[in-house]
């Protein structure tokens, strides 16, 4: 059975100039079903340009990528929404709300996007928004909800999907830790249970616990590849 993601050699490369900035060296990764995989490293290491290019937002430069077995790297751009409708979901470190529509309006869109209406729809859009703590919340308009609150929406909105893959960058970075903890614990049980493929890059060494693997990233290059002990 083919994996969510697997790269051969992947890297990319900008041009500042007449100078090329490498933000990711050539680099082999397989991510398998049922895991929930920690990217870490400093600022400008690298770990969210290689997260866009896993979830196809951006194009690597040379090596391939691949997505349940499909070579998604020599796509079109035009084709590339179509990859991330059927496999991805994101959860951004800059919330990326509609700020004229509600917690649960913004999350019940993010189901329509992924082709999911009616109401199932609005039944899930509430039950995860519940999952995450939302309940007395969810019909609030991201201006009358904390940091913290929002990025919860933003969670939610990722995970009310039935995504295979949900990629997220600094998922807890707005949350206190037991709200980050619960994020991480919600995601870590969507990957065992559904099978989903999680992929977080972090800078939160609390929660490094809850990660089956992680990645180290360093001047755009893995250094090191390490798995639980649990």
């Amino acid at each position: 059975m083919a994996h969510p993601i697997q790269t051969e050699k992947l890297s990319k490369t900008y041009q500042d100039g007449r100078v090329e900035v490498t933000a990711v060296l050539p680099a082999d990764i397989t991510l398998m079903e049922g895991e929930v995989v920690g990217l870490f490293g400093p600022s400008g290491s690298g770990k969210t340009t290689l997260l866009s290019i896993l979830g196809c937002i951006l194009r690597p430069t040379a090596g391939m990528l691949s997505i349940y077995g499909n070579d998604v790297s020599a796509l079109a751009e035009t084709e590339l929404p179509a990859v991330r409708k059927k496999y991805i979901s994101f959860i951004f470190q800059g919330f990326n709300l509609f700020p004229a529509l509600t917690g649960f309006e913004n999350v019940l869109l993010g189901l329509r996007m992924k082709g999911m209406t009616g109401k199932g729809a609005e039944l899930r859009a509430a039950a995860i928004l519940n999952e995450v703590g939302l309940r007395e919340r969810m019909h609030f308009l991201p201006r009358d909800l904390s940091g913290g609150q929002r990025q919860r929406v933003a969670v939610a909105r990722a995970l009310a999907p039935d995504s295979p893959i949900i990629l997220a960058d600094e998922p807890t970075g707005n949350l206190d830790h037991a709200n980050g903890r619960k994020v991480m614990e919600l995601l870590k049980e969507l990957a065992c249970v559904q099978k989903r493929c999680v992929v977080v890059a972090t800078h939160d060494n609390r929660i490094e616990d809850i990660f089956d693997r992680t990645i180290h990233m360093e001047d755009g290059k893995i250094c090191g590849i390490k798995r639980s002990s649990s």
